[in-house]
């Protein structure tokens, strides 16, 4: 059934890495672009450095989306390192301090699908979870409506490990900056894939996001049982995609799961990852016969979700979604 804007609230916007389908993502540019394009929460995975600051990269191997290879000094710190059973060979972040990391520039991770952001590579530096806190505030009051943040903490046990737990940075610098509490300055979710890295953020009172892959650990989490189990922890989901709509063998859309209706019976928001408009990422049928760089009929994607009863998206196309959802919440004849 079509919500109407009176009978709920919007469905949020959660810019993933910020406006990443068009600036290099996890940058103060992708953050900002993402706000003024609609967005509800600025979202950011944070990794820590060695002198223990939270720093927004998509993992601790900053090589990818770095031009860290490119800094002579830095050739000695190419390393090969084991993060949650898996061995990544690149240069990671826990072996910079905060003013290293502050000499490197970003660079886009997907340079075959976004070439317009590989232009852009060696503009932007790096940002601290402090930067992005500031710029959220300061769009809020510019903008004149909330801006919030959504902070993942990455690899949560791996950083254990490491003695860099991300934990207690995040909660002081949150606490510093009046985001804690039941009525923070801002809007404030923290996610994580690891429910005890939840736990540990309780304490902050703010809404705590269960992240939750394909893999068996995660599927046990989507029976009524199991989502009983993180509502224990948790205020929401962020499932994969797949797990609310899934997809055919021949790539195209599917049926709704009952997911989402037994998530809100245990009484869970659900914000569904990652909805990006080219036609590589989109279901079969709605792919364009265009390059796969091209924006296909991503709006028909978010309409299926919405009609699903979704709380909110993460989009690397905060516009994209927004007009989506403008128009799904209250759709205007067409002449």
């Amino acid at each position: 059934m079509r919500r109407n804007k009176k009978e709920s609230s919007p469905i949020k916007i959660i810019s993933h890495r910020g406006a990443s389908g068009h600036r290099p993502e996890h940058t103060l540019a992708s953050y900002e672009l993402g706000a003024r394009h609609g967005g509800d929460f600025i979202e950011m995975d944070l990794v820590a450095t060695r002198d223990g600051r939270l720093v927004c990269r998509h993992e601790q191997e900053i090589g990818g989306t770095t031009d860290v290879a490119e800094h002579p000094g830095f050739a000695d710190r190419r390393t090969t390192r084991t993060v949650d059973g898996r061995e990544v060979t690149g240069f990671f972040a826990q072996d910079f301090t905060l003013e290293e990391i502050r000499t490197l520039r970003a660079v886009e991770r997907l340079p075959q699908i976004r070439p317009d952001n590989a232009s852009m590579d060696g503009t932007y530096g790096i940002p601290t979870l402090e930067e992005v806190v500031e710029l959220a505030l300061s769009l809020t009051k510019e903008l004149g409506r909330p801006v919030g943040i959504y902070p993942e903490t990455k690899h949560p046990a791996y950083h254990v490990e490491q003695g860099l737990e991300l934990e207690p940075a995040l909660i002081e610098t949150l606490r510093e900056a009046g985001l804690t509490g039941p009525e923070p300055k801002v809007p404030v979710f923290l996610q994580s894939f690891e429910a005890e890295s939840l736990r540990k953020l309780a304490e902050t009172e703010l809404p705590l996001v269960y992240l939750m892959g394909t893999e068996e650990h995660w599927l046990r989490h989507t029976t009524p049982e199991g989502l009983a189990e993180v509502a224990s922890f948790a205020h929401a989901i962020g499932p994969h995609k797949s797990l609310v709509v899934p997809t055919g063998e021949d790539g195209s859309l599917g049926e709704p799961t009952d997911l989402v209706e037994n998530a809100h019976e245990a009484g869970l928001l659900v914000h569904p990852y990652t909805f990006r408009s080219e036609n590589h990422f989109l279901p079969a049928e709605l792919r364009s016969d265009r390059d796969p760089k091209d924006y296909g009929g991503f709006a028909a994607e978010y309409e299926a979700f919405f009609e699903a009863g979704v709380d909110g998206v993460f989009t690397d196309f905060s516009r994209h979604a927004f007009l989506a959802r403008e128009y799904f919440l209250d759709p205007q004849p067409v002449d």
